[in-house]
């Protein structure tokens, strides 16, 4: 008898057991601690990052000719671009519409804090383009930059900085010459007693201008698949958000790739001559070429982070800007599909950050 009730109580265990796991499952729960990266919805639940480009009488958003921070390699029009039409479009999402950005209560809402900007040049424009936002809001208060890449609005006690770390990961110099370290994250050290982070990494991946050689644990190698090492790169950050971020005191953003518009068949107009000449965005929610694998392989990665981190999920709406790039607008150099004019589409990814912090 007894030997009975054991095994039928055996058997009410296992039964629950099961209903749990089945329960879990359903769930989306494996036991294991859950990503708790997110896509930023906005307001009620809308995809801020579903809609397309509409012309705006109002924009643009500031008067950028008077700040003193517009990096003028970028200022198109200050460089001779006739037409103003790229800066007159507004991201308008499907089902809802953003906040205007409002820099004063930006600053209310950062006052006593840090934001930095790490990553490439692109996230350099990213930062700079922030600090105009923020200037055109308080240009009467008082502004120190002792450094060009630390900007202090000393009423708000509120810094924007940008560091340029184009792989995050480190490149070291060693005597073979300059080495790509992909589980190598020395600049953690500065960046986890920042309030708020905004990462970016992919433009320098596949040049192999940038180092000589690529270190992947004790193995250094000439050249590795540009998609490879990203992948093997953007872990080893994610294992350093996980490991070095207290959630309590640091907010980790992840900004998405950004395009390049080099090739008019990935919008549908193999006679294009890059982005030259273009004056308006692609019309409609969808790129005809769709997304990059690098853009892929940064939703699989930031999935695998149990810490807290938003991606401001901006890939496809500046695809959609083909018409936004300084061309052959540029004071030097060759001619430019890949960096954005300002102001222009980088103002909209500050307009999807301030809308995170309401």
């Amino acid at each position: 008898m007894e030997g009975k009730m054991g095994r039928t109580k055996q058997m009410i265990c296992c039964v629950l057991v099961a209903a749990l796991l089945l329960i879990f499952s359903c769930l989306g729960v494996d036991g294991r601690k859950q990503s708790q990266t997110t896509i930023t919805k906005g307001m009620k639940g809308c995809n801020m990052y579903e809609g397309s480009w509409v012309w705006d009488d109002s924009y643009p958003p500031y008067d950028f000719s008077k700040c003193p921070y517009l990096p003028k390699d970028f200022d198109c029009l200050g460089n001779g671009r006739p037409d103003k039409n790229y800066i007159k479009y507004r991201w308008q999402p499907k089902n809802c519409n953003l906040p205007r950005f409002d820099g004063v209560d930006f600053l209310k809402r950062l006052k006593g804090k840090k934001i930095m900007f790490v990553g490439d040049s692109i996230s350099l424009q990213h930062g700079q383009s922030l600090v105009c936002h923020l200037h055109a809001a308080v240009p009467s208060s008082n502004i120190t930059a002792d450094d060009p890449n630390i900007v202090r609005f000393e009423d708000y006690d509120v810094t924007v900085i940008v560091s340029f770390q184009p792989f995050l990961v480190d490149v070291e110099q060693e005597q073979v010459g300059r080495v790509l370290k992909l589980d190598s994250i020395k600049s953690g050290q500065i960046w986890k007693d920042v309030d708020i982070l905004v990462f970016n990494t992919w433009f320098w991946w596949p040049s192999f201008l940038a180092y000589d050689y690529i270190q992947d644990g004790d193995k250094i190698v000439k050249q590795m698949d540009p998609i490879k090492a990203f992948r093997k790169g953007l872990t080893t950050w994610a294992n350093w958000v996980d490991s070095a971020i207290d959630p309590s005191k640091t907010k980790v953003y992840f900004r998405g790739t950004t395009p390049l518009h080099y090739n008019g068949g990935d919008w549908g107009d193999r006679a294009a001559n890059a982005c030259f000449n273009e004056s308006e965005p692609v019309s409609g929610s969808t790129y005809p070429a769709g997304l990059q694998p690098e853009q892929k392989v940064v939703e699989e990665v930031l999935r695998t982070i149990t810490k807290p981190v938003t991606l401001l999920d901006v890939t496809t709406l500046s695809q959609l800007r083909k018409d936004a790039h300084p061309g052959f607008y540029v004071k030097e150099g060759p001619p430019d599909c890949a960096h954005w004019c300002t102001p222009g589409v980088i103002e909209t990814w500050n307009q999807l950050l301030y809308a995170t912090l309401l």
